[in-house]
């Protein structure tokens, strides 16, 4: 008999609904100091090790499947079963966003639900790396991922974290690699442009902006937040206006760093007094050109730009070619390296963990998140899963890959058909 044919009997003719009850309940069971409750968990305890025995008795293979059936669903097995076979092998690490990935929208920093931590405390333990990869800040990250999966864990040696979108990764117990500060090695004019915009971005906004929108504690992106609730409409009206703000911002410090007037057209000590606009207008062009999200929001805010992106000078759009601006509706508004990316911080964080051979599951949201899972697919590294909320272009994607689309708040389905796919990988 045939996996398939197995596994079509196992749910056929087991109450695997009521298995999963059981095992879930077990697992994750709170600490309470009650006589009558432990009595509880023990007698739940004992139903499910009987029920889990009855299977293993009645298959070849069946502590495997007694195994699967307690942990997956038929749906999410059988999707395991059809990855297998596309792939033929296992996951060998995670790369996880957080925010609106392993959370739910609109939730707080210490609400990954319980179900999903514990799964990926289990997944950990069979020996499968998390690599967290996050446009947070580290302390942030490491803070609640402390606090969520444990102490232990976090400083496990299989355990990284890929912060501000690829700037920096930090890898606890890997010595001198225990933290690469990636941002270092860019060229002096890139980090000039950052430290001129970071410099400037608070100090020179106009007074309601800055008492609206406060700068993230990044080491090196510049990431502008509302003073509001996240996707609240006051959040969605102070970060639009931001990010006009930062890419005009952004335009002028480009042109501050770029040498020779015949370049630039313009005298750099003159940016302001002589026709000023036009680094301003230069850098919307570029950025309204190169999305069409951020073109959408310069014309709600009645600041499309004066010319078009053939207009930019050469030498300006060299250094814009190499810096991102990012937005996030209702959320932030951020600058970044192109050069350092949330796929260039992952491959970093996997050369540290020692992982030569990678199939991850990559896990996200968003446009960054997008580009970890081009680039899994590229290599035929890995396996791509959005929430239904994610973007368009992060859905399209995984739509045309695997359809590995879960509710909000419903990363563990995907934790779960992962796990399915590592045992029958073994089987």
């Amino acid at each position: 008999m045939d996996r398939y044919d197995l596994l079509y009997r196992l749910y056929e003719e087991y109450e695997t609904d009521t298995l999963r009850d059981l095992q879930n309940f077990v697992d994750l069971f709170p600490p309470v100091d009650s006589r009558v409750a432990l009595e509880y968990w023990e007698d739940a305890s004992d139903e499910l090790a009987a029920q889990k025995d009855d299977i293993a008795q009645s298959f070849a293979a069946g502590e495997t499947l007694a195994n699967i059936a307690a942990r997956a669903t038929r749906e999410q097995t059988f999707t395991a079963l059809d990855l297998h076979s596309k792939y033929g092998r296992s996951v060998n690490a995670l790369v996880l966003d957080v925010d609106e990935t392993l959370r739910s929208a609109g939730q707080t920093d210490n609400e990954i639900p319980r179900e999903t931590l514990h799964l990926l405390t289990q997944l950990h333990e069979t020996g499968v790396p998390i690599v967290i990869c996050t446009g947070q800040t580290l302390e942030n990250v490491k803070g609640f991922m402390i606090q969520g999966l444990g102490t232990e864990l976090v400083h496990s040696g299989s355990f990284s974290i890929v912060y501000e979108a690829g700037t920096g990764v930090f890898t606890p117990g890997h010595g001198s690699d225990t933290k690469r500060l990636l941002y270092e090695t860019l060229d002096e004019e890139i980090q000039e442009i950052f430290s001129l915009v970071r410099s400037r971005v608070l100090t020179a906004a106009p007074a309601e902006l800055r008492r609206s929108l406060h700068l993230q504690g990044n080491e090196f992106n510049v990431t502008l937040k509302p003073n509001f609730d996240v996707g609240s409409d006051a959040a969605e009206e102070v970060i639009d206006e931001g990010l006009v703000y930062l890419i005009d911002l952004l335009g002028r410090a480009v042109v501050e760093t770029v040498e020779g007037v015949d370049d630039v057209g313009i005298e750099v000590r003159d940016v302001e007094a002589q026709e000023g606009d036009r680094p301003t207008d230069w850098a919307r062009a570029y950025y309204s050109d190169a999305d069409p999200e951020i073109a959408e929001v310069l014309a709600g805010e009645d600041a499309t730009p004066n010319c078009g992106v053939d207009a930019v000078p050469v030498a300006v759009r060299a250094r814009f070619d190499r810096i991102d601006v990012g937005y996030y509706h209702a959320d932030a508004a951020e600058i970044g390296s192109l050069d350092l990316d949330k796929p260039t911080g992952v491959t970093e964080a996997l050369d540290v963990l020692a992982i030569d051979d990678p199939f991850v599951l990559v896990m996200g949201d968003s446009k960054s998140d997008l580009r970890v899972m081009e680039w899994a697919a590229d290599a035929d590294a890995g396996l791509a899963a959005a929430p239904r909320h994610a973007s368009d272009s992060v859905l399209s994607h995984v739509r045309s890959t695997d359809e590995l689309v879960y509710e909000p708040g419903d990363a563990g389905s995907i934790l779960r058909t992962v796990s399915v796919l590592n045992q029958l990988a073994e089987w």
